[in-house]
């Protein structure tokens, strides 16, 4: 294998493979360098928002194969019993991200991109050129890297990312269930601490993944003794849990969940995906995000790979572009789940939303964007 790469991928999630899709669409030299083998599960709410499809189907997608589970409404329930039933104003569909990845990651061999199953424990940048140092395989040099490795790393810390040393106060669990649930319906069920999304993927499986303060979490011994006493306050997700049969023989979980800003760009290494910002689950809105910011980042390194921009104006572009594309989502995420997370405004917020399927149908306007307009890609 070549030692010297247009550009390297460290991550082969959603970002990272739709990256690599991209670039490989105008001849250019990718090695994606992912830590796992696929395929393999991720704690993911797994909902797409439909303003990605026209992005993904570019990319050689086919939703129809892939037997998502098309997905048109919203239904938000409480603790004390309310509950709001709206239509999501572009609809989506829910897939697994062991399904979905897997797929794209076939898309990407078959384009000729490079995948080396490997750890990356540094990257330097000396004399123009990025040298990334590998636990398995040595070391890579390229021109650009995408930094696309996820939520949190130990990379980050190697790095020195300035958000890396913060404490979050975060954790979620995710599981694979069979049973009946509302079709075509996204449903999001308020708890004391968090909240959890339920919808179905494909195959008629039903994802449960739900996001919950550390500190609620940590007065229970272990997940299903939290569950029992803090989830099944609410009866509609209690009847989901008992109508409801897991696949997973353990619930997959991750903590540390940092929503705060981190860095778009460091040390010239352009971060996408959750790398570069995590928007609160409760928007439901993550994949979409994900997938958009490779497009954005594989447009502006395709000109780059190809003489028309210089690094300099690569990444203010990209930083200018991640602002005007996800600040207004990110923000509006952080305080929807501020306010739920606060005891005193809690009870206001959601008596307010339960109470106005049009506020709702708002707020989830303020973090979704536009169809993806694939004419300048």
């Amino acid at each position: 294998m070549a030692l010297k790469w247009d550009v390297i991928i460290v991550g082969g999630g959603l970002a990272g493979l739709c990256s690599a899709i991209h670039l490989r669409k105008f001849d250019i030299k990718v090695l994606l360098i992912e830590k796992n083998k696929y395929p393999f599960h991720k704690v993911c709410g797994e909902y797409i928002s439909n303003e990605i499809l026209p992005y993904i189907k570019w990319l050689g997608v086919d939703i129809d194969e892939l037997k998502a589970e098309l997905i048109d409404s919203l239904s938000l329930t409480t603790e004390s019993g309310r509950c709001v039933d709206t239509k999501l104003p572009l609809g989506g569909f829910g897939l697994s991200r062991y399904h979905l990845d897997f797929y794209l990651y076939k898309i990407a061999i078959q384009q000729g991109c490079h995948v080396l199953e490997d750890q990356v424990m540094d990257i330097d940048f000396l004399n123009e050129e990025h040298q990334i140092s590998t636990k398995n395989n040595g070391i890579f040099n390229s021109s650009i890297v995408l930094g696309a490795y996820g939520k949190r790393a130990s990379l980050d810390k190697k790095l020195s990312r300035n958000f890396i040393e913060k404490k979050s106060s975060w954790l979620a669990v995710k599981g694979h269930y069979q049973g009946k649930i509302t079709p075509n319906t996204v449903s999001l069920h308020h708890f004391e601490g968090g909240y959890c999304g339920v919808s179905r993927v494909e195959n008629g499986l039903i994802n449960i993944c739900y996001l919950t303060s550390f500190e609620a979490f940590k007065k229970y011994k272990d997940i299903d003794e939290h569950q029992k006493n803090v989830l099944y306050k609410n009866k509609a997700l209690k009847l989901v849990f008992e109508n409801t049969t897991p696949i997973f023989e353990q619930p997959l979980s991750i903590s540390q969940i940092y929503f705060d800003k981190k860095e778009t760009v460091h040390n010239h290494i352009l971060m996408i995906g959750d790398t570069a910002g995590l928007i609160h689950p409760f928007c439901g809105n993550g994949m979409a995000m994900a997938m958009h910011s490779a497009a954005l980042v594989s447009s502006m390194v395709k000109d780059y790979v190809k003489g028309k921009l210089s690094r300099q104006d690569l990444e203010l572009r990209y930083k200018k572009e991640w602002k005007n594309n996800f600040n207004k989502r990110l923000n509006m995420g952080k305080l929807v789940a501020g306010l739920l997370g606060n005891k005193l405004y809690n009870p206001i917020l959601l008596r307010i939303m339960t109470s106005s399927p049009a506020l709702l149908k708002f707020v989830i306007k303020q973090t979704h964007g536009k169809p993806l307009s694939i004419a300048n890609l």
